[in-house]
């Protein structure tokens, strides 16, 4: 990403906005999670449904839209897309919004994009009935041949196009679930194996050095694993790089059904990106949430009450203001940091489904990305 700038900002990118061959068997010809968005209907008294985009229900495969987006976004003050990007043991899934649109876009030299690996269990949740058990139709622990499909895939398509996004050099690649990752490869030292020969081969295809980052919420110590003590001492024996949040949630919840306080749960985040910076050893690159609302990926017609992700509470008060104080809040601290590139996360330009998205909608217009821009300025 651009030199000149003081920190650097991406937003995680969720592609399930474009027809799939998995969607189209689990969902019908043609189902995309715009649908789940269509049908959202209000659930309780003031609920803020449904949230309406206002450009549209666009095929994001497609590159002229993804054009739009490139455009807005760099002229709005992101660096780049973060993809959610997702392979399980019998391939891809979700990809042609990378693979057809962004990368084919005119102007895809405006912006960077990378990968998040989103290797968690792919659920029967889109939408979620009461009965909260929805089935696996995806694993997302996978097998080291997977793996190797999967990386080979990344280092012959992404890894050398201009546009990859590098952190210090090192092509950055982030991993969602620590756990799957070392629970599908056989354990801590086949998985230190493993990554030690990713990095071996991307450079052997001449692409210099990978960055690893790994989300913060899935550093976890596998049950029965004996010579590592703490999340730490995984990091440093898998040789990670960095590590990251996806979105607040995952480190604070939501006390107040049906709506919690954005400023209450804004304050509360920012404490804890401050206390996870101190507590890992490796740079923490801090995350900013714009909103929360898993609403529309429930049975709309199913009683809304505190069962469990998805019917759960919502954020309330959210309003591009309260998110650009997070967003000022956020750049001070990075700003006071000494040493390490200065980059930080948006959670999200697109979680439609879940509440927190950047483009515009029918209510604040582009106001969440007028908000980006006064505290980053736009890029080039």
């Amino acid at each position: 990403m651009t030199a000149n700038r003081n920190i650097e900002v991406a937003a995680y990118y969720f592609p399930n906005y474009h027809r799939d061959a998995r969607n189209d068997k689990w969902h019908g010809s043609g189902w995309t999670e715009w649908e789940l968005v269509k049908r959202a209907e209000p659930r309780f008294a003031g609920h803020a449904q449904p949230k309406l985009p206002a450009w549209g229900f666009g095929d994001e495969a497609n590159p002229e839209v993804m054009a739009h987006k490139i455009d807005t976004a760099a002229d709005h003050g992101l660096d780049g897309f973060i993809f959610d990007w997702y392979w399980y043991e019998d391939g891809p899934y979700l990809q042609r919004a990378l693979e057809d649109g962004f990368l084919q876009a005119s102007n895809v030299d405006r912006l960077k994009f990378a990968l998040m690996w989103a290797n968690h269990d792919w659920l029967d949740i889109h939408p979620l009935s009461r009965a909260l058990q929805p089935a696996t139709l995806a694993s997302g622990s996978v097998t080291e041949q997977a793996f190797r499909a999967a990386t080979e895939h990344m280092i012959r398509h992404y890894f050398s196009h201009p546009s990859y996004w590098r952190v210090e050099g090192g092509l950055y690649f982030s991993i969602y679930e620590l756990i799957n990752l070392v629970q599908g490869l056989g354990g801590i030292a086949n998985t230190k194996r493993v990554l030690h020969h990713f990095r071996e081969r991307v450079r052997s295809a001449g692409l210099g050095e990978l960055h690893l980052n790994a989300v913060v919420w899935g550093v976890q110590i596998l049950p029965g694993e004996k010579e590592i003590t703490n999340p730490n001492e995984m990091l440093d024996v898998l040789g990670f790089d960095s590590v990251t949040s996806y979105v607040w949630l995952h480190h604070v919840g939501l006390d107040t059904f049906p709506v919690s306080s954005y400023e209450d749960w804004r304050d509360q985040a920012l404490v804890k990106a401050e206390a996870l910076a101190s507590e890992f050893k490796l740079p923490y690159y801090p995350n900013v949430t714009m909103g929360w609302d898993t609403s529309p990926r429930t049975v709309q017609s199913d009683v809304y009450e505190p069962i469990g992700y998805q019917y759960m509470p919502t954020v309330g008060g959210n309003t591009p203001e309260a998110f650009e104080i997070a967003l000022q809040r956020t750049k001070a601290n990075l700003e006071r940091q000494a040493n390490g590139p200065r980059l930080m996360t948006i959670n999200a330009w697109n979680e439609w489904t879940e509440g927190s998205y950047l483009e515009p909608d029918l209510v604040h217009g582009t106001g969440y990305l007028e908000a980006v821009r006064r505290v980053f300025g736009s890029k080039p």
